[in-house]
């Protein structure tokens, strides 16, 4: 008895179905679409951004409507050193285009070779970390 050709064929309708939604077709480095929702993750989760990058309220809880807003740092420095006593808004991304929030974010280094000032890290993220963080940031949801 010969087997069917039927699983050969089904093999290849199913690849491709998948090749016309996208999902079989060789990807070149850098061209995935940015994960909106992994960038939320990581801004709230790794970077923890909020944390300096959002006001809080008299309560010392977060307020909503100013997330990822800036503001004064609920700290400061305990030893004389360049510090940030405010943190940009980093909501939209106004003060960095997406070239330079990539190198920033996969560098550490700010446009012109500036580092940033403490208590600001400089991070290291992968490109397409970097790509899904600065989707996020471009209009993040209020009060993640």
């Amino acid at each position: 008895m010969h087997p069917t050709p039927r699983a050969p064929l089904l093999a290849a309708v199913l690849c491709g179905a998948a090749l016309l939604a996208g999902s079989c077709a060789p990807k070149e480095a850098g061209t995935r679409v940015p994960d909106i929702e992994r960038g939320r993750y990581l801004v709230t989760h790794v970077g923890v951004c909020h944390d300096c990058h959002s006001p809080r309220g008299a309560d010392g809880r977060f307020l909503a409507e100013q997330w990822l807003m800036g503001g004064p740092l609920p700290f400061a420095a305990t030893v004389p050193m360049p510090w940030a006593p405010v943190a940009p808004r980093i909501a939209g991304l106004p003060l960095l285009t997406d070239e330079q929030a990539l190198h920033f974010l996969t560098s550490g280094e700010l446009p012109g070779g500036r580092r940033p000032r403490p208590p600001m890290p400089t991070y290291r993220f992968n490109r397409e970390d970097a790509r899904d963080v600065i989707a996020y940031l471009r209009n993040p949801a209020p009060g993640q």
